[in-house]
């Protein structure tokens, strides 16, 4: 498998991709996406993609950075334009903190699928028929109508790091969208959590970290979670929703690589 969601540009993992990298491995976490906050940030993830074979980025502002601008969007557009970008994001809507302010993060979202939408694919798709990597606390019943109304297709949404109850995931499933789960889903007190996973289709689901943030059980606490880490998620999920460990593994595997046209098994993917 690989980790769909780190963020290995983070001084948590400054200059140590390669042993990461390696660590993964040995745990059966064959690669990685790093996912981009910002338009800095974004170039440093493709140079982290382009330094490692199983190593893709994403291009995107996320909506806790919104107020951070201005926000070179040249920059994501060129970095999303190259092979190893296999996604737009992280973007979207957080209501869980104070700042920065909806207004801002409103207009940040707009702009920002405005340059999504106006990226064409050779076959004239939006965002160069690429995925969007969506980011939403707190926030579905704002944020989904906005993306309802995007030129683009539901399927190519993956709502990252899922942390609501059974009802938030049900509104994303009539959407059409893909959910993703970190550690959160492991911890005792996420019953809710839980419980949505649990409802998802197998070929709606997938798992990531949010390296360097929470840490699945039984490592809950530590600080970096490490990309290995999402095999301790995907065993618990597997045993969670009462499948074959193998036919879990098969699928997750299968998710990753239709979403982000990447090989999740073991060569390097070319992207789309």
């Amino acid at each position: 498998m690989i980790d769909s969601h780190c963020h290995l540009t983070f001084r948590d993992f400054a200059g140590q991709a390669d042993e990461e990298l390696a660590l993964s491995a040995e745990h059966g976490v064959t690669g990685c996406i790093t996912i981009s906050t910002t338009s800095i940030d974004c170039e440093h993830a493709l140079e982290i993609a382009h330094a490692h074979d199983r190593v893709w980025c994403s291009s995107g502002v996320h909506p806790l950075h919104s107020h951070e601008g201005p926000h070179d969007w040249d920059v994501i557009r060129r970095v999303a334009r190259d092979p190893k970008c296999v996604a737009w994001g992280e973007l979207g809507l957080d209501n869980h903190y104070d700042e920065p302010a909806r207004s801002i993060q409103d207009a940040v979202l707009a702009e920002q699928l405005a340059v999504i939408e106006n990226e064409k694919s050779a076959a004239g798709q939006p965002g160069l028929g690429k995925p969007i990597v969506i980011h939403c606390r707190e926030a579905f019943e704002d944020l989904i109508p906005i993306l309802k109304s995007s030129p683009f297709d539901p399927a190519r949404f993956v709502f990252h790091c899922f942390t609501g109850n059974a009802d938030e995931a049900r509104m994303i499933l009539d959407f059409g969208a893909m959910i993703s789960f970190t550690g959160v889903v492991t911890y005792k007190n996420a019953r809710d959590v839980q419980e949505a996973a649990r409802l998802v289709p197998m070929d709606r689901i997938m798992v990531e970290t949010d390296a360097p943030f929470l840490s699945p059980m039984p490592r809950r606490g530590e600080r970096p979670c490490r990309p290995w880490m999402t095999s301790l998620t995907a065993r618990f999920l597997a045993d969670l929703r009462g499948e074959d460990w193998d036919e879990f593994h098969h699928a997750i595997n299968d998710n990753t690589a239709r979403f982000f046209g990447i090989d999740a098994h073991g060569s390097q993917g070319t992207g789309r």
